[in-house]
Order: structure tokens, then sequence, then C-alpha cells
């Protein structure tokens, strides 16, 4: 899989390449479009920037390096199969996402213009490949809002990991046209609920009662949540030939992506021409598993709409 790095770089859903923004972006696509393996979209989450000395994702989660100091620096495109070869194509996403959470949250949403305006070029250029998007925390949110502005089949699959947004929002951008011809796996884990209630708190609800998607997964065909703290759940994906271990730490943020064993799930979820479907991963859990969220307790009424 090769990488390409591609940032928003205004707020009025501008892009370009990382690091060499004179090369035409649409130029740098069209040496790819030959390509018959799917199109990987990485999105990072919060406090990443891409350029900042020691914020930019190109330089963590989303580059190449095997040996990165930080513990959370595991590399997506490397977990995804890419050695610089094979037929797929890698895209590392930035998007400024640092400063106040608020803040961060509404550029999320600006964001999504900007990631829906390349997968647009990337279907321009590549019209025949499938196209998914693996997206963490905030980046959830950056995925979501791109539905409002592409059009049916614009996104394959999303893959979401701990997903840092609102149920309501989530089923309105499941409600447009390419929201509904989108599968979403979410990927969820228990040791990640304090982040879940602090979204909560900071930021404010779309309605009383709405509930952040760890919590309250929407009521949608095409979305499936994968609670991977669920005992049932981690016993059917051992037997079907994906063993995860155990939770390592009762409270972490990362641990949709840490957690030995994941990488070989995704790689079968989205980074091959032939995907797991959605239909046979259901089919695999537990009906009850395969359509609840984790229960939690509410905050104080009204507090996590304020």
């Amino acid at each position: 899989m090769g990488i390409l790095r591609i940032n928003m770089t205004d707020t009025t859903g501008g892009i370009a390449l990382h690091g060499t923004p004179e090369i035409p972006l649409a130029q740098a696509l069209s040496a790819q479009q030959n390509g018959t393996g799917p199109v990987i979209v990485m999105i990072h989450g919060y406090r990443f920037a891409p350029g900042d000395a020691r914020h930019c994702p190109h330089d963590h989660i989303l580059s190449l390096r095997p040996d990165h100091r930080c513990r959370k620096a595991l590399s997506w495109p490397r977990g995804l199969g890419s050695d610089g070869t094979g037929d797929s194509l890698g895209i590392a996403f930035g998007w400024p996402a640092r400063g106040a959470f608020r803040k961060a949250y509404a550029r999320a949403d600006q964001a999504g213009l900007a990631l829906a305006r390349l997968i647009t070029l990337l279907r321009g250029q590549s019209p025949g490949r499938r196209v998914h998007v693996m997206a963490h925390s905030l980046g959830a949110r950056v995925a979501l809002s791109a539905l409002r502005h592409l059009p049916a089949g614009g996104i394959d699959r999303m893959l979401l990991l701990n997903g840092a947004e609102y149920t309501s929002r989530a089923e309105a951008a499941l409600a447009t046209p390419a929201g509904r011809r989108t599968e979403v796996l979410h990927i969820t884990a228990r040791e990640n609920r304090a982040y879940d209630l602090g979204f909560e708190l900071i930021t404010r609800a779309p309605a009383p009662g709405d509930r952040a998607l760890s919590l309250r997964a929407p009521e949608r065909p095409n979305w499936l949540t994968l609670p991977i703290h669920d005992a049932a759940t981690l016993a059917a994906l051992r037997h079907y030939g994906f063993p995860l271990a155990p939770p390592q730490a009762r409270i972490c943020h990362w641990s949709s992506y840490l957690r030995p064993g994941l990488f070989p799930l995704f790689r079968a979820l989205i980074g091959t021409s032939q995907p797991l479907p959605l239909v046979t991963l259901r089919a695999l859990l537990p009906e009850e598993t395969a359509h609840r969220s984790t229960p939690w307790p509410a905050l104080r009424p009204g507090l996590h709409n304020a």
C-alpha cells in the first residue's frame, strides 16, 4: 500500500499535499489512478495538527515509523499492511485539531467538507475503487460530517474507533444519500467510558437526552457496533480467526487501535479488495450484542446538554 499525506488547509475545505503544497493534488492522485485495491483514508483525532513540531499526525500514528518513542504512536499505515508495495492506496488525512476542545469539535465539521472534496477527487480519478475511512475519536465527526457533502456511494465503509460524536448527528449523517450507502463499524471499549462522559460534559448536545455514540448506537441497518470489552464479541471474533487481547488498562482512549490483535481484523474489514461482509460479521455476534451499546449511567439531568 502506497501512502499520500494530505491536509486540510483552510476552513472552506481546502486541501493540499503535506510538505509539498506546490504540487497539484490532482497530479499526485493521478499517479495512483491505475490501482484497483481499496483507498483507505486515515483520520486522526484531537490534539494533532499537521506541521506542528510536536503534534504532527504524520510523525505519529499516520507515519510509517516502526519505533516511535510514544507508546500511542502505533503506525496505522504499517498496521494496515503498508510496505510501499501492493495495490491499495493509503491516504493520511491531517486537520488542525488542537486548541480548546469545543473549537476543535466545530473545526471537525469543517474538516468534513475538506474530506468530502478529497473523496470527490478520488472518485473522479479512480471511479472503480472502493473508498474506506478509518477514524479515531474526533476524527469520527470529520468522517460522518463528510457524508452531508457527498453523493450516494461516496464512501463504501467507515471504521470508527471510539468515535467522539453525538448519536443524533450520526443518524442525520446516515440519513443522507451518501450515508444510506455507507457501511459503518464502530469499535468501542469500556476503557474509553471516562472519555465518552467527558465528551458529553464539555460539548453541547444537539437535543436533550442525546448521548455519545459509544453510549447509544444509531439504529440503522448499515451500522454495527463492536464492543471489544464484551466477552461474547471477543469469543465470536476469536472463533472466526481474530483473537483479540483482553483489555490492557481500566482507562484508555486509544485501546480501539492499540489492543493487540485489532489490526488483522482491520485489514480484513478495509484493507482488501474483498472485505469481510458486514452481514457476515453481524451473524458472528449474538443478536443482543450486535444491536446494543454498552449501558452507562446518564449524567445529572441536563448536565451533558449544557
